[in-house]
């Protein structure tokens, strides 16, 4: 594996982990939203 082909394969891996890892994220978020429900404060 020449040197191009090295940086191309650690690139995708890097962009894809990237990707794989916020989406994840927004997965947790979105359950701690369902979880934890904003609830409207209009005690005034």
């Amino acid at each position: 594996m020449d040197k191009w082909a090295f940086g191309l394969t650690m690139t995708i891996v890097g962009v894809g982990g990237t990707f794989l890892t916020l989406w994840v994220l927004s997965l947790v978020i979105d359950l701690l939203k369902k979880l934890f429900p904003l609830k409207d404060e209009k005690a005034e």
